[in-house]
């Protein structure tokens, strides 16, 4: 009974989105404000209803309903709890119920919030997202229904996908979802404002916290599936430029242009027209994610599904959802006046920069995932692009994308650098340019050296930091007296955009030195063989079955020594699920600050050997620990953002206004730059 509720309840959700979408837009139209005002509880009840049939399905699923197909397909009697309750998005249909259920949130936190945003934006944003809803809504009851039955239910189900029976796994898609649909949250403000006609700064004042919020929710999620892929597929590497790593990817660089151009517009009101597009454009590669991931054009271990009537649905929905804004841009676009009275040494003219080199990476990666596509559509060759393609275009453009991150918060809105600025660069250069030539030496000295490439990499993320320090010392003074009164005084979106950044460092730190310093070994062994990496030795005791709670092990016992001092022991597996006769290889790590110490269990016998592929892997963990630290740092300037008065209604001080103060009068900014600004 209660999976017909959920069936039923993803109906009158479908159903109402469709009213909700539409019935608001033409009452504001047509001046009835009684019908328009109907979006709000129309919103609440699609939440609700959504809600429901979500709640059914995880039911079935911990209640092992085979009787669905969805649970006989991805779900065994036993299968542990926590992935019988990961496994309702495990799979196409799960996952995308779970995409619909976060549109309805987000929708359902707009009704009940929105305090201060102007009555007519928030009915036609909520309108808008209506009608996304209803898209998804539709393309789950009519292509892929959760809550199809089997008839007669098999006796147990045939289990998840075992490389999704992971802990990160669990966490992954609900995280990057949330991303996505915050970017569609964006898109629902652009389309609502274009409809009205109006994109100002009180409009990017209320869209700037959902893209917030699906920036820093991004950035964790693909942290999260960059680290799930690290230590569950063995292969050793955090990135390979899969095809649905790069469609996550894509957005994530949209929205980081997108964040940084909405605060343009609710600082300076300008850069109106970039904002919009951008909105456009980050929601519409979400759902060129979702289209790569559920069509089965491209290929990848991430995959849910390879039905091409699935990607024809997703497809139309992308097409709508790109072509009728555009259209909508083009006929207003005209509208969108903006203040053009700034130097191109500014801080607008840094953020332009900004946004045309994210935007280009995101053309870079665009190009590399679809163009092996297209290329054998038209001539039928086969190619793959992979690394040097990226490291060839998508890193120099990331290069210089770093070098100006060290120089665009020294820049005054408007015109001009604030107090400083040359110093700070001056001291930057040179440290740069110190420390550069000598870790150059020393590793040409104890190494084979490093080629111009990761020199360049290694100038970049000492660069940036020396920056960030040097602006901190610099409004700090700690040399001076009151530093404390001047730490309590600095806004905290300053604080904010300086752990962001600060994150891009020790990410750019992890990442270069796995890069250039890590080390592989594959051997064949024996029990009692003794194999020497990067300085230590790992000794193969043996290689042992053990059994798990739904699998079945081969692990090898593994001695990790340092100069004969016992340091760990490592556990390395092949697992074999008995349900869905599958074998997946775990990889055994121990984490360090300075690294990780990796190892591989391959094939083999006791009697010809086994193989092992291990790894000295010098400041990986810094890559996850640098995304982290950077969602911090967007959270804690979003905050603030939300939570800071306007500065018209306090005492300027021209110390607290050097730099992005969060000014939301016009006026305030001239004050400022005339204070000694």
């Amino acid at each position: 009974m209660i999976n017909e509720l959920g069936h039923f309840t993803l109906v009158l959700a479908f159903v109402l989105s469709v009213l909700a979408g539409t019935l608001p837009l033409f009452a504001l139209r047509r001046g009835w404000h009684g019908l328009a005002h109907l979006a709000v509880p129309a919103t609440m009840l699609i939440a609700a209803f959504v809600f429901i049939a979500f709640a059914a399905l995880i039911s079935a699923f911990l209640a092992s309903d085979f009787s669905l197909a969805l649970v006989a397909s991805h779900s065994h009697s036993a299968k542990p709890l926590i992935y019988k309750i990961s496994g309702t998005w495990g799979n196409h249909e799960g996952s995308l119920l779970l995409w619909i259920v976060i549109l309805a949130l987000f929708g359902a936190l707009l009704a009940m919030g929105g305090r201060g945003m102007a009555w007519a934006l928030k009915i036609r944003t909520l309108a808008v997202q209506a009608l996304i809803s209803a898209g998804f809504l539709a393309f789950s009851l009519f292509t892929s229904n959760p809550f199809a039955r089997l008839d007669p239910p098999p006796v147990d189900g045939r289990g998840l996908n075992p490389i999704l029976q992971d802990p990160g796994l669990a966490l992954h898609p609900p995280t990057l979802y949330l991303g996505y649909v915050g970017l569609s949250m964006a898109f629902a403000f652009a389309v609502a404002g274009l409809i009205e006609g109006r994109i100002d700064r009180d409009w990017a004042r209320h869209m700037r916290p959902w893209v917030t919020a699906a920036w820093c929710a991004l950035t964790i999620g693909i942290a999260l599936g960059s680290w799930w892929a690290y230590y569950e597929l063995g292969w050793g590497g955090w990135w390979f430029w899969d095809p649905v790593e790069n469609a996550s990817l894509m957005p994530w660089l949209a929205a980081t242009a997108l964040l940084h151009s909405t605060i343009v517009v609710e600082q300076r009101g300008t850069l109106k027209s970039w904002t919009v597009l951008l909105a456009i454009l980050a929601f519409s590669l979400s759902l060129v994610g979702t289209f790569i991931v559920r069509s089965g054009l491209l290929t990848s271990v991430h995959s849910f599904a390879s039905d091409p009537a699935r990607g024809v649905f997703i497809l139309g929905i992308l097409m709508v959802a790109v072509g009728v804004p555009l259209l909508l841009f083009a006929v207003r676009g005209p509208q969108l006046v903006s203040r053009g009275d700034f130097n191109i040494i500014s801080r607008e003219g840094a953020l332009i920069l900004n946004n045309f080199l994210l935007t280009s990476a995101t053309v870079v990666v665009l190009v590399g995932t679809f163009y092996p596509l297209g290329l054998e559509m038209v001539t039928g060759a086969r190619i793959t692009v992979g690394p040097p393609y990226f490291d060839a275009t998508f890193n120099p453009i990331m290069g210089v994308l770093v070098a100006a991150m060290g120089i665009g918060p020294l820049l005054a809105w408007r015109r001009g650098t604030v107090p400083g600025t040359r110093r700070i660069i001056t001291i930057s250069g040179v440290i740069t340019v110190v420390l550069g030539v000598a870790i150059a030496m020393a590793t040409t000295a104890f190494a084979s050296g490093i080629s111009i490439a990761g020199i360049a990499g290694i100038g970049l993320l000492i660069w940036l930091g020396s920056a960030i320090i040097a602006d901190i010392t610099y409004r700090l003074k700690p040399a001076k007296a009151g530093v404390a009164a001047r730490a309590a005084r600095l806004p905290a979106p300053m604080i904010g955009m300086w752990t962001a950044h600060f994150g891009m460092v020790v990410f750019l730190a992890g990442a270069i030195g796995n890069g250039l310093f890590a080390t592989e070994v594959v051997v064949r062994a024996m029990p009692g063989d003794v194999i020497d990496i990067a300085g230590r030795q790992m000794t193969l005791r043996t290689v042992e079955a053990r059994q798990g709670p739904n699998y079945i092990t081969e692990t090898a016992v593994i001695e990790l020594r340092e100069d004969g001092r016992m340091l760990a022991v490592l556990t390395p597996e092949k697992r074999f699920y008995t349900a869905e006769r599958q074998t997946t290889t775990e990889a055994a790590i121990r984490p360090r600050i300075s690294g990780d110490d990796y190892a591989v269990l391959g094939d083999g016998t006791a009697e010809t050997g086994y193989t092992l592929r291990l790894y000295r892997k010098p400041l990986v963990s810094w890559i996850w620990a640098g995304a982290g630290i950077m969602a911090i740092g967007g959270a804690v300037a979003g905050i603030a953002r939300a939570r800071r008065r306007p500065l018209s209604t306090r005492a300027a001080r021209p110390a607290d206004n050097a730099y992005d103060t969060g000014s939301t009068a016009e006026n305030d900014d001239d004050a400022a730059q005339k204070a000694g600004v």
